[in-house]
């Protein structure tokens, strides 16, 4: 009984619930930031070695990201889900429920990877076929796919385990997996795709299995640090095989739109992907370096929303609207800041960032408008992703998900395919800022009718 008080009491003493709010949101964002940074830095450093095979290869990888995208999507958004739920009932002290999250989350992620090793087996090659019938690109496209979907017990279990740590504010564990995971896959590239020490040169195929070996890495990492660190967690085999409908329910309320939302992100990139083709398949291979560059600002500013969500949402199950304003103001003034930044490096340093990626004459005349013209709305953007964490936090992310529809599917693949009849390649590259003024437009008018129907009651409640 004296250690189930004890722990108990700890539970209650949760920082969020006590911090200073901007010292709180610091300690739980910094470190995230920092390891979606080091995860940036890392998807940089990964296309640069594969640059360096050939144009095709850079291609190859980028035909192949709508499948690595989604992945990321079901595992992040079920993610989201866990960690709303598992947030809000340590706010409420409903420590069976919060339990319940953790242990349900677990067998998610493997029923999750078991569906993507389907896809290796029997879906790959029907989806490469729809892009490209360059034998060269499609037996390297066809190749990473396979090995990162047949392997994706990795990515799946490192996030589940990197969420756990999340939502219980133990965010410097949490980077310690992300980051561990990102140096293993740095360090392994090079030698797996140029055969170095002894190792096989396997060329993008090496860059595949870098990239698991790596994501592996961080689930061991991740499962230790929960076990040994997470206090506020329970795990049980009972709760993982014999999971609570309600609890599953709960978890996929929140984090199927959420799943929904980063999917059309793969969706779009396929779409887009379709209309560049009809340009050069250096065009494709301009997007994907953009999609690599822009991560470098775009990943710390995610890190920032996964340190907010648990703040948000365990204050909003404290009933403490003044921290959840605080918190909110103190984040958007951030995320700004640093994606005006990004806009201020695309503006004037197009050339040299693509200069890193063996850019040819060819791809520099097409990429450097395309990276100036892009880069104009990332302060916009910036903006819509900190909204888009009031949703997610208040159980709201079919908001988010009406959001990103708006953005990529109704505007910014239209838009594009229209500004394509024109035979103008740089026209085409003006469909993401017109899409991102339509995503803020949207975002503020939900914000303020969560606000209205969710935020500003708290204080009436009190």
């Amino acid at each position: 009984m004296d250690e189930e008080k004890q722990t108990v009491d700890q539970r209650d003493q949760n920082k969020m619930g006590i911090l200073p709010v901007k010292k709180l949101i610091i300690s739980m964002s910094l470190p995230m930031m920092v390891s979606m940074l080091v995860q940036a830095l890392y998807n940089i450093v990964d296309s640069i070695f594969v640059s360096r095979i050939s144009e095709d290869a850079l291609a190859a990888v980028t035909y192949a990201f709508p499948v690595q995208n989604l992945m990321l999507a079901v595992g992040a958004g079920t993610g989201v889900g866990i960690n709303a739920l598992l947030s809000r009932s340590l706010g409420q002290r409903n420590y069976k429920k919060s339990d319940a999250a953790a242990n349900t989350g677990l067998l998610l992620a493997f029923c999750s990877a078991l569906i993507f090793v389907l896809v290796a087996f029997f879906g790959v090659k029907g989806f490469m076929t729809t892009q490209t019938k360059d034998p060269e690109i499609l037996r390297d496209g066809m190749n990473y796919l396979r090995v990162v979907c047949g392997w994706s017990f990795g990515i799946f279990f490192q996030i589940t385990f990197e969420r756990l740590l999340q939502a219980t504010g133990r965010t410097v564990l949490s980077m310690i997996s992300q980051m561990t995971g990102a140096i293993v896959n740095t360090v392994l590239d090079p030698i797996l795709i140029f055969g170095l020490l002894g190792a096989p040169k396997l060329g993008v195929t090496g860059a595949a299995l870098a990239t698991v070996i790596g994501q592996t890495v961080a689930a061991c990492v991740g499962l230790t640090l929960n076990l040994k660190k997470n206090t506020d967690i329970h795990y049980s085999l009972k709760g993982i095989f014999k999971p609570k409908l309600e609890v599953v329910k709960a978890i996929y309320g929140v984090g199927f739109p959420s799943i929904l939302m980063m999917s059309i992100g793969s969706l779009m990139n396929y779409l887009l992907n379709q209309i560049l083709n009809t340009f050069s398949s250096t065009a494709v291979a301009v997007f994907g370096v953009y999609f690599k560059l822009q991560s470098f600002f775009f990943m710390p500013v995610f890190g920032l929303n996964n340190g907010l969500i648990p703040v948000l949402s365990y204050n909003y199950g404290a009933r403490k609207k003044e921290r959840i304003d605080e918190a909110l103001s103190f984040a958007l003034r951030i995320a700004f800041y640093i994606m005006l930044l990004g806009s201020i490096v695309f503006e004037l340093i197009p050339g040299p960032l693509l200069t890193i990626f063996q850019a040819s004459g060819h791809m520099k005349e097409i990429g450097i408008p395309a990276l100036r013209i892009i880069g104009v709305h990332f302060p916009i953007a910036a903006l819509c992703i900190v909204l888009g964490s009031v949703f997610q936090a208040f159980a709201k992310s079919t908001y988010s998900l009406f959001v990103s529809l708006g953005r990529q599917l109704v505007v910014l693949i239209p838009a594009a395919y229209l500004l394509s009849l024109s035979g103008n390649l740089k026209l085409v590259w003006l469909a993401f800022p017109i899409a991102e003024v339509t995503s803020f437009c949207l975002s503020y008018y939900y914000y303020k009718k969560v606000r209205k129907e969710v935020i500003d009651p708290l204080a009436k409640s009190k």
